[in-house]
């Protein structure tokens, strides 16, 4: 043994520190390495975004890819960060309600029903019938534009064009409505706490119901273009699956816990708003794929067809603002309110230390939610799988960074 290690040494200066020369001798012990490929033919990182068209927004999603095969996948977001909950804690309570319009600015509608409700629980008021008949209305014409966007970005994803023409010639006429009611297209502000600013123009309940007979066959169309195409039907069925207890252990919500056979809307669990006046169906899937997320939101733009013609029809006279005072300082306390969202349940924490201004705002994004169960639907699926799963789980990344 002696001899070995006087042949290791041999070629070392004998001024050399011991230390020096163990550590020599543990990496000559040390077997030797397996030479690594300039490539690992195994396992392929691709990065999918923040620019590419199909991630619906600036989300970068790194693909771990063997071949064609998705082994995993992890989403990068904050590209578009602006935030929003901090400005909160800046705004008086009044000031900060335009900004949630920017969040999920397909759904401006939605975003700011929730935000006025939360608040108008912190402040132990309610708005007046009126209001919230309007309120629904208005609502459910934006779960319409924003269902109707998206069938027709994800249907161009898949490789469908003529779905984006249809869609979009009828979200115009939704836009029109919200363009003469508060002047605003995209992000509507429409709501105030308390009620609504503005009373609804002349001639607004037969523009709604005249839109409600005009896009009813209209969504028949889309059915008719996709349901039983023989390529829309390869493309989605079967793929994202998502089991009912992982869509709940991951939280999500909407739209994509429905597919998955969950039963769970708030317009039902929880009514909020004049919801609970209406009748309505909760449209569910079985298999908890792409082609079941489809077929839930055609559902639901027919159900929000039947809740907008009940409400048209027995609007309430009466005021549109229940009483606010002219400084808002709710009392010292904490609210969480949350809403049905179009993409799922949109929640508001807010915190008040007795100010003007709340002490904390937290907002509970369904998009952001939602997208964390990615990875669990795309794993074992094809690169181009995953294309039309991000688009059927409907994101918007104004609300997924905030």
């Amino acid at each position: 043994m002696a001899d070995d290690t006087k042949s290791r040494t041999a070629h070392l200066d004998l001024d050399t520190p011991e230390s020096q020369i163990e550590t020599y001798m543990h990496r000559r012990a040390a077997p030797a390495r397996e030479e690594e490929t300039y490539l690992d033919a195994n396992e392929l990182v691709l990065n999918m975004g923040p620019q590419h068209p199909s991630t619906h927004g600036v989300l970068r999603v790194i693909l771990k890819l063997d071949g064609e095969k998705v082994l995993g996948t992890e989403c990068i977001i904050g590209y578009l960060h602006r935030g929003v909950e901090k400005i909160a804690e800046n705004r008086t309570y009044t000031m900060f309600n335009p900004y949630v319009d920017r969040m999920d600015y397909v759904a401006a509608v939605s975003n700011g029903l929730g935000y006025c409700e939360a608040v108008e629980k912190l402040l132990n008021i309610e708005a007046p019938p009126r209001a919230q008949y309007i309120r629904v209305i208005l609502a459910e014409l934006n779960r319409l534009a924003s269902h109707m966007l998206w069938l027709g970005t994800h249907a161009l994803d898949i490789g469908a064009i003529t779905p984006l023409f249809y869609t979009f010639r009828d979200r115009e006429e939704i836009l029109k409505i919200f363009e003469k009611y508060c002047g605003a297209r995209l992000t509507t502000h429409a709501f105030r706490i308390g009620g609504c600013q503005y009373e609804t123009y002349e001639g607004f309940e037969q523009d709604v119901i005249k839109f409600c007979k005009f896009v009813r066959p209209k969504i028949d169309e889309y059915e008719t273009l996709l349901t039983t195409n023989r390529i829309w039907v390869e493309r989605t069925r079967g793929v994202g699956v998502i089991s009912a207890a992982d869509a709940i252990d991951f939280g999500v919500t909407g739209p994509v816990l429905r597919a998955s056979g969950v039963k769970w809307d708030l317009r039902k669990a929880q009514p909020y708003a004049a919801y609970k006046n209406f009748e309505f169906d909760i449209p569910i899937g079985q298999n908890g794929d792409t082609y079941d997320r489809y077929i839930v939101r055609i559902a639901e733009m027919h159900q929000s067809l039947r809740i907008i013609e009940q409400a048209v029809g027995a609007i309430p006279e009466g005021p549109i603002m229940g009483k606010v005072p002219k400084v808002m300082k709710p009392p010292v306390g904490e609210i969480y309110h949350s809403i049905e969202a179009p993409k799922g349940e949109l929640g508001y924490f807010i915190v008040s230390d007795g100010s003007t201004q709340p002490y904390r705002v937290r907002v509970r994004p369904p998009s952001f939610v939602n997208l964390q169960a990615l990875d669990k639907m795309v794993r074992g699926a094809l690169v181009a799988d995953v294309v039309a799963v991000i688009g059927t789980i409907d994101i918007v990344l104004g609300e997924v960074d905030r």
